[in-house]
């Protein structure tokens, strides 16, 4: 036990001199030290850090102010010299004592050139539709004149022709392939073969009989009153129709009137003693659907013994 207690008090004494060394107090000085210096460089790392930061703010609001100055007008150029100033302008500002301004120099109590204003957009209109064509008026004439020795129907009905008494008082020959313009509306009278005409007629483009040479053959009634009726039907342009016919001690006439009215036109032809021939001319025009009337008849007969009217053929051109 004695020795137990001597050892505790050798040791409390060994500590107790340990704490008073002198190493031991120079060891806390140096770490007080290292905290005050650490705490001095933190303060300066601070420092420095709000220092840059001030410089960066201060360097985007100089960068912003510079973006949002207005930029130079369009009409500033750089001058030879490299000096930035205004462009030249086109002359014409008078000047204050009357002269024009230089180009680029302001000018005292002028004001701005004011540009008028922009007129208003004028709606665009669509043009008006041409007018159709106008059509050609109703025109109808006849004319008479003597018929040529020989006629070629192919020739002269360039459209259409037709032919009567070839074979009997009640026979036809049409053109072939033609427009059908020609119409026989019948007429007054009982028609009779004739085939001693002193003119004589041909075609080669016939339908029922292709083609004919020297035909004195024909048509005709006696009468006053007895007669021929056709049509020709209009299509709005010109059309020339010729008329082949003749008389034998009568007088007749042949009356050219359009379906859709208005004056007619006729010519006579007339021989009280023997047979007389003649080409009659009809010219007309009429819309299309409408058509040209034809009365060829006995208009005063010079014998009891048959005057009549004779027909031959019709041709359209």
């Amino acid at each position: 036990m004695a020795d137990e207690d001597r050892t505790r008090t050798d040791s409390g004494a060994g500590d107790a001199s340990a704490k008073h060394r002198p190493g031991a107090a120079a060891s806390g000085q140096t770490r007080t030290a290292s905290r005050r210096v650490a705490r001095a460089r933190q303060r300066r790392r601070w420092a420095v850090e709000g220092v840059a930061a001030l410089a960066c703010l201060a360097a985007l609001i100089s960068y912003l102010g510079i973006r949002s100055d207005p930029a130079p007008d369009d009409d500033q150029a750089a001058r030879p010299d490299g000096v930035t100033g205004v462009a030249a302008r086109s002359p014409g500002f008078p000047a204050t004592d009357g002269r024009t301004a230089d180009a680029g120099v302001a000018e005292p109590g002028l004001r701005p050139r004011q540009r008028p204003p922009s007129p208003d957009p004028t709606p665009s209109a669509t043009a008006p539709a041409p007018p159709p064509p106008a059509q050609q008026p109703p025109v109808l004439s006849v004319t008479r004149a003597e018929m040529p020795a020989e006629v070629n129907l192919t020739a002269v009905g360039t459209r259409d022709w037709m032919h009567w008494g070839q074979r009997g008082a009640n026979s036809s020959v049409r053109k072939r392939a033609g427009s059908g313009e020609i119409v026989d509306e019948g007429g007054a009278g009982t028609r009779v073969a004739w085939d001693g005409n002193q003119e004589h007629v041909r075609w080669s483009d016939g339908s029922s009989q292709r083609s004919a040479r020297d035909s004195a053959d024909g048509v005709y009634t006696c009468g006053a009153g007895n007669g021929f009726s056709l049509s020709v039907a209009g299509s709005g342009e010109p059309r020339t129709v010729q008329l082949y016919g003749g008389t034998w001690m009568a007088r007749g006439r042949l009356e050219a009137r359009l379906s859709t009215g208005g004056p007619a036109s006729s010519a006579v032809l007339e021989d009280p003693y023997t047979s007389k021939s003649a080409q009659f001319t009809v010219t007309f025009t009429v819309p299309k659907g409408a058509r040209l009337l034809l009365t060829w008849k006995v208009e005063k007969v010079f014998t009891p013994h048959c005057g009549n009217v004779g027909l031959q053929a019709v041709a359209v051109r």
